[in-house]
């Protein structure tokens, strides 16, 4: 069995749980969440905790089982606290503002890129250098981040681009003749 899956999840004051055959709904202070669950794993609560199991002794099921564990847990938190994702941009003449459920990056093309946020996700630009992405749904803030990202990756000569702010470039040595 998954060794995830045996620790039970607590759930915080405020928290509420809806269970069915087929999904999990979890409501907090900061919104909803719900996930359709697989025939292969069981989710029961006792009291103020979840409990995940395997619904047999398949290698699926044991699989799953920790995964799903997983992704209520985090489900948990993000109704509970919230996810957060920094970026930074490295490179002159690279900035970003947000603008209401849209962000604009000027990153060195001959555009500027706007990026329209899905619903759920919140954007904030403290500075013109940096974006902070908010939201309930850690997938959903990771998925934003990367695609952010993936606009102008940091280039591995001078560095240049948009990195998550704790990623660390290891810069490549010129040619040299």
């Amino acid at each position: 069995m998954s060794r995830v899956a045996k620790y039970p999840i607590v759930l915080p004051k405020g928290v509420e749980v809806a269970l069915s055959s087929s999904e999990i709904t979890i409501k907090g202070p900061l919104g909803t969440l719900s996930k359709p669950l697989t025939r292969h794993v069981i989710v029961e609560k006792n009291g103020d905790a979840l409990h995940v199991k395997a619904a047999n002794g398949s290698v699926q099921a044991k699989a799953m089982s920790g995964t799903t564990r997983a992704n209520v847990a985090n489900m948990v938190i993000g109704v509970t606290k919230g996810f957060e994702k920094r970026l930074a941009l490295v490179g002159v003449g690279y900035r970003a503002q947000a603008s209401g459920d849209s962000l604009n990056l000027t990153v060195g093309f001959s555009h500027p890129i706007t990026r329209k946020m899905p619903p759920g996700i919140k954007v904030e630009t403290p500075s013109q250098t940096e974006i902070v992405i908010k939201g309930i749904d850690k997938q959903q803030v990771g998925q934003v981040a990367a695609e952010i990202r993936g606009y102008r990756r940091p280039e591995p000569y001078k560095g240049k681009g948009i990195r998550y702010a704790d990623e660390q470039v290891v810069l490549k040595e010129t040619k040299k003749k």
